[in-house]
């Protein structure tokens, strides 16, 4: 295999991609996986619930949240856009969310550690709406 150079690592597409069938939606809907620093930061998220602007169920609907997209690629929902998909179905979120781990490389394994890590949660203030 021949070396990288700077230029060829960055402009690599290396982003897994899944179409996920959601007929709960009525469709299809496209899951990437998340970004590096996507991940560090999800991974802290779970370490700082002490953080006032993070809550137990809005874990799933953020990571989600960043992995939709549409048929060109783009985000179809803002960091604005978590606590509204929070709110959808656990079914087809945890759906979406574990294609959305996988994709990202968190395995079962991560998961368990951090929630292991997470005893200590807060409870969630998310009304039941």
């Amino acid at each position: 295999m021949p070396f990288l150079n700077r230029d060829q690592i960055l402009a690599a597409d290396d982003l897994s991609r899944e179409v996920v069938a959601v007929p709960e939606w009525g469709g299809e809907v496209v899951v990437v996986g998340c970004m590096a620093a996507e991940r560090d930061r999800y991974e802290m998220m779970w370490a700082n619930w002490s953080q006032k602007d993070v809550a137990v169920s809005d874990i799933r609907g953020w990571l989600v949240c960043r992995c939709l997209r549409d048929e060109d690629g783009k985000r179809m929902f803002s960091d604005k856009d978590t606590r509204a998909l929070g709110a959808k179905s656990a079914k087809v979120v945890d759906r979406l969310w574990d294609v959305a781990r996988r994709l990202s490389g968190l395995s079962d394994e991560d998961v368990e550690e951090l929630e292991k890590n997470s005893d200590d949660a807060p409870a969630d203030d998310l009304p039941l709406t």
